[in-house]
């Protein structure tokens, strides 16, 4: 992926407050936002979960300290809570299923590499309520490059 179209990911990225210990990347593809987080967060476990095997398979291929998983992300096979940080990249939202997986105090980060010329995209004002009707707190937008992104955080008690 051109690093241009990565420029709205790694600004929500660096607005995350806290080294996160458990990343999950849904949709990840070839797993380059993945291993970006891994990167940024040394300590973290980070998970990329993507339908496709074959993509799951090159995720692998290339390498890096990240765990990848064959998983629907309508009806993902985690626990509730279970991670700190749930990244979305051009990437359909489940919100119900982010809310669930997401842990009390934790964040979400959705981004469309190219705005609403994404080929995959959900306007960030619609994302924005969505998840706050699940129990997170708008943190910030982020307009950069060509591209879009969100931040926001579960609250602790929804």
């Amino acid at each position: 992926m051109d690093p241009e179209r990565l420029r709205p990911m790694r600004a929500a990225l660096a607005a995350v407050p806290a080294p996160p210990a458990r990343v999950l990347d849904l949709g990840t593809g070839t797993g380059r936002v993945a291993r970006i987080a891994a990167e940024l967060w040394p300590d973290a476990g980070v998970l990329g979960a993507d339908v496709s095997p074959g993509m799951v398979d090159e995720a692998r291929r290339l390498g890096g300290r990240v765990r990848y998983d064959v998983a629907d992300s309508a009806a993902l096979p985690y626990a509730d809570g279970a991670f700190d940080l749930v990244l979305l990249n051009n990437m359909i939202p489940f919100f119900d299923e982010l809310a669930r997986v997401t842990a009390p105090g934790g964040h979400v980060a959705v981004a469309f590499s190219m705005g609403s010329g994404t080929p995959i995209y959900v306007p960030l004002d619609r994302v924005r309520a969505e998840l706050d009707r699940r129990g997170f707190t708008h943190v910030a937008t982020f307009a950069e490059g060509p591209g879009t992104a969100l931040l926001a955080k579960k609250r602790e008690s929804s």
